[in-house]
């Protein structure tokens, strides 16, 4: 059964017709969007688009594409019968081979048009489609023909929740009273409709105690009834709001954890009141008929709820993998089983193939836990499958090196699967106060990792929630009221890119002349694009595997209890390199020769493109400061191009002086290592101006997921020991010669 609903054009000049040229390929949106004529005002962006909506057709979401933008879209009603310039829109199950899910064409017919879609969100898309293109080109490139299927099934955003949180601390608790917000879930899913993502991933250890009430097990309900009514009201309007907007929700969790009562009431999980996510798990049949319980009743309690996700850790040690899987079926897969209706479902991989819990990956692991997902019942087909894209550090190379636990075997997609597809999940535990947006980056990683078995991407951190600002200085500059509109580039190149991979440059650029009125946004987009490789080079050239390994725009690690630790000399020297395509580590490359034919590869170049880049930048942000009267969002922005480069370079000075420092020990010749302190000298220089910098518009002092607070000026004295260390070890070979 198909459903119908008019658009009318109406034209400033009655009768004119609008000619549309032969339909188009399957060319991209965004080619042919930069390709119309971009003068904003022309004349017919003035005239608006009457929208006729049918009730058979009166969908949440697309009710939403029209209300969001009034100025463009008026709804008249269905006695109306002007049917100038008119765009019939259907959507029709039957457009599916063709269209697929989200997809839509817009075709001319006669003095028609017909906008047709297999669901409600081919429509969603479309309709925004054509506003942006009213927007930008007028009513002319908002008629053009055009077919469109997003290529990226999945486009998610993983979002860690404040409540019984992974790794608590400061850093997540501050964000609770923002995410009981209603108003900031609807600001947030409206970022992510404007940047094409589809899907929020919401992740806590045990969020189930905050949604339901367990039957059979009141101990566990640790909240009054007022209380948790107020949390349903809070659960309920979120998945409603993304209902909405065309965006599924799933709730994701790790295991095994309980609620505090239950755990305190039975002596059983106790380190789920401590929130304690490490170590051995448990397998009480108590806690196995309670968690199957949970499951059934949040999703019968909620149904704009999409799906549930699961995680075999990380309070699974002492388990084998076949015991994870079983754990799993008598608790989750059955409360699937028992559940009112089938949801969709994602099945992290396993994060270890042993007894462990540190992770471990193994070919054997990989094949039974296939096999135990295409005997999946209760599920909505297919089920989502998720790795981490070269661990927690997925904004490093986008070729694939290892996920959680080590390397990944084919397993999963050899043969092509039936009844599961492949996520990525490229997590973002590097950059959370500079600000970053790399094109060419996404594109190279779509170009590595988009396969027949890829469904999607899941984009994240584990350490940060995208919600309250507290990195931002106050005053005018500051840009927004959340934490995520601060990294807006960050969205809507991931968004945008995942959404049409065939997005142009131009279209970034405009996008930023459009939010700095007056600007050369090729010029913005330039320095954006090679400042934001200064992350991901350092990520690719020093290896991090879990999260406490690297956060690189502090040039550091972490320890849960000890907090952040400087990644200073020894620590450069000694640590492996992840892109090994691209780099080699340095005490290697020094100790082999420094072979000629590796040069292209060898830390120095890595350092000399770091410099190169570095300088590249602080001439593009100089040319803009000759500029007057900068807003203040574009001066936030060049202040973190600055910053960014000043990182570049103390990058570039140190690998350069553990160069020199590691050639003094190899050959015994003192004069390397002067020439190593000296490099090391200016790098913490370099150093200070970043520290000094970075606190122009952010606190100095910001609360720290490996125990915090954490400053770029606290490693002043490391830089300068460094410094000193290379110094004397150079004065005493000398001595000692």
């Amino acid at each position: 059964m198909g459903w119908h609903f008019s658009l009318f054009f109406l034209s400033l000049f009655p009768g004119h017709l609008i000619q549309i040229p032969m339909p188009v390929p399957r060319l991209s949106f965004f080619a042919l969007l930069v390709a119309c004529p971009l003068l904003h005002g022309s004349l017919d962006s003035t005239v608006p688009i009457r929208v006729t909506l049918p009730e058979v057709a009166d969908h949440p979401a697309i009710r939403y594409a029209l209300e969001r933008y009034p100025g463009i879209f008026e709804l008249q009603s269905t006695g109306d019968e002007d049917r100038r310039h008119q765009v019939t829109i259907s959507i029709d199950t039957r457009f599916s081979l063709e269209l697929g899910e989200e997809g839509y064409r817009l075709r001319a017919s006669g003095r028609r048009h017909v906008l047709e879609g297999t669901d409600p969100k081919g429509i969603l898309y479309g309709l925004l489609d054509l506003a942006e293109r009213w927007q930008t080109g007028g009513l002319e490139a908002a008629l053009q023909e055009r077919i469109f299927r997003p290529p990226v099934r999945v486009r998610a955003i993983k979002f860690n929740l404040p409540w019984m949180p992974y790794r608590p601390g400061d850093h997540l608790l501050l964000h609770d009273a923002t995410c009981r917000d209603p108003a900031f879930w609807e600001t947030f899913l409206d970022m992510m409709v404007d940047n094409r993502f589809n899907t929020l991933t919401l992740w806590s250890l045990h969020p189930f105690h905050l949604m339901v009430k367990s039957p059979s097990y009141p101990e566990a309900n640790i909240l009054p009834d007022s209380e948790l009514a107020q949390w349903q009201q809070l659960w309920q309007r979120l998945f409603s709001l993304a209902e909405e907007r065309g965006i599924e929700t799933f709730l994701v969790n790790w295991n095994i954890f309980v609620p505090p009562g239950l755990a305190r009431a039975h002596e059983v999980a106790n380190w789920s009141e401590f929130e304690s996510y490490l170590g051995e798990g448990t397998d009480s049949e108590l806690v196995v008929d309670y968690t199957r319980e949970m499951v059934t009743e949040v999703i019968n309690t909620y149904p704009n709820l999409t799906g549930l996700g699961i995680t075999l850790g990380e309070r699974m040690g002492g388990m084998s993998p076949d015991q994870r899987r079983d754990w799993l079926d008598r608790t989750f897969l059955q409360g699937l089983r028992e559940a009112e209706r089938s949801i969709k479902f994602l099945y992290r991989a396993p994060l270890s193939a042993n007894r462990g819990s540190g992770g471990s990956t193994s070919a054997a692991n990989d094949r039974a836990t296939r096999e135990q997902i295409e005997f999946l019942e209760g599920v909505r087909f297919p089920v989502y499958v998720s790795f981490k894209y070269n661990w927690s550090h997925g904004h490093s190379s986008p070729k694939l090196f290892h996920v959680h636990g080590g390397e990944l075997t084919d397993a999963y997609w050899n043969p092509e699967p039936e009844k599961h597809t492949i996520l990525w999940t490229i997590r973002n535990e590097d950059f959370h106060v500079l600000r970053w947006g790399d094109p060419d980056y996404v594109r190279a990683h779509l170009r590595e990792s988009f396969r027949s078995h890829t469904g999607g991407y899941i984009l994240g951190s584990e350490t940060y929630i995208p919600a309250a600002d507290y990195i931002s200085r106050p005053g005018e500059h500051a840009m927004g009221k959340y934490a995520f509109e601060r990294q807006w580039l960050y969205y809507l190149v991931w968004g945008r890119l995942l959404y049409d991979p065939e997005t142009p440059d131009d279209w970034f650029a405009i996008a930023m002349e459009d939010r700095f009125a007056g600007i050369d946004g090729d010029l913005l987009l330039q320095a954006w694009k090679t400042a934001s490789k200064m992350p991901l080079r350092f990520a690719s050239f020093y290896k991090g595997t879990h999260d406490a390994t690297l956060y690189s725009e502090g040039h550091c690690r972490w320890e849960q209890m000890g907090g952040p630790v400087f990644l200073g000399v020894e620590q450069m020297l000694d640590r492996p390199v992840l892109d090994t395509d691209r780099y080699i580590n340095i005490r290697e490359w020094v100790e082999s020769g420094e072979p000629e034919e590796l040069l292209d590869k060898s830390p120095l170049a890595c350092a000399e493109a770091f410099e190169k880049d570095a300088l590249e930048v602080l001439r593009l942000v100089d040319q803009f400061r000759r500029l007057e009267d900068l807003p203040p969002g574009l001066q936030v922005e060049l202040k973190d191009l600055e910053c960014w480069a000043w990182y570049g370079r103390f990058s570039a000075g140190q690998i350069r002086g553990c160069v020199d420092l590691q050639r003094m020990r190899s050959s015994g010749k003192p004069e390397f290592g002067d020439r190593a302190a000296t490099q090391l000298r200016d790098a913490g220089q370099l150093w200070a101006m970043l520290a000094r910098e970075i606190r122009v518009h952010n606190h100095e002092f910001i609360p720290f997921f490996g125990g915090g607070p954490f400053s770029w000026g606290m490693f002043l004295d490391d830089v300068d020991r460094d410094f000193r260390a290379a110094r004397l070890e150079a004065r005493q070979m000398r001595e000692n010669h």
